[in-house]
């Protein structure tokens, strides 16, 4: 899942992205609204979390501009712990708030139950032949006994298996997998791919990625596979 994140604090963004690295997120840091803005318009993101005191503008305002155009999770992170501002977030269109200061676990906690909700990106099992997503969880099972993936792997497969029968943009992959400042090398999305299919098949799921050349990626059960 990516995440941006707009605060202006960097030891504390540096200690947010570190810690959400390592629960598997991929995150992208901005420490001015304008520039968190023009991301959020150019980028699909699964969860924004935001601090409410930018030095460029109020991050009130930046949610209800979001809310007229986007239903993008925001999960307010702030120093402001007041009821009243805990109301005006609220009721500006932030599906949660987080007072300063936090301990990353809840953070992490806040931000997989945001991804959970209804028509979010975690929450529900996603199958294919022997093959099963817990999505909630981050746990991937063949034939009901779990296998163990990297956490690119498990994001790449995730976004093949909600897609299953369609092919997936490489592009779109890309944007999903990787943050704006990540190192990303012509062949990394083909190596991601290349270790999927074999930890897939170590495991003897009943699966195939396929290549669309050019193109992208989908993912199919075997039996479908003629059908391809």
């Amino acid at each position: 899942m990516r995440i941006l994140l707009a605060e202006d604090n960097e030891r504390l963004a540096a200690l947010i992205m570190e810690g959400l690295t390592a629960e598997g997120f991929t995150l992208d840091h901005f420490g001015t609204l304008a520039d968190a803005d023009d991301a959020a318009r150019s980028v699909n993101y699964d969860l924004i979390l935001l601090d409410l005191g930018m030095p460029d503008g109020d991050g009130v305002d930046f949610i209800r501009n979001l809310r007229r155009r986007a239903a993008t999770p925001v999960l307010v992170i702030t120093a402001r712990d007041g009821l009243g501002d805990r109301v005006t977030g609220l009721d500006s269109g932030a599906d949660d708030y987080l007072v300063k200061p936090f301990e990353l676990s809840e953070l992490a906690a806040r931000c997989r139950a945001l991804l959970r909700r209804p028509g979010a990106c975690l929450g529900v099992t996603l199958k294919l032949a022997n093959l099963e997503f817990d999505s909630a969880g981050r746990e991937v099972r063949v034939a009901g006994k779990p296998i163990r993936l990297s956490p690119r792997e498990r994001d790449l497969l995730e976004r093949l298996m909600r897609r299953a029968g369609h092919v997936v943009a490489k592009e779109s992959l890309e944007e999903a997998l990787y943050s704006l400042e990540a190192p990303v090398t012509p062949n990394a999305l083909e190596a991601a791919v290349s270790r999927l299919r074999r930890s897939l098949s170590s495991a003897q799921a009943d699966v195939i990625v396929h290549t669309a050349h050019g193109i992208g990626y989908m993912l199919t059960g075997k039996q479908a596979a003629d059908h391809v």
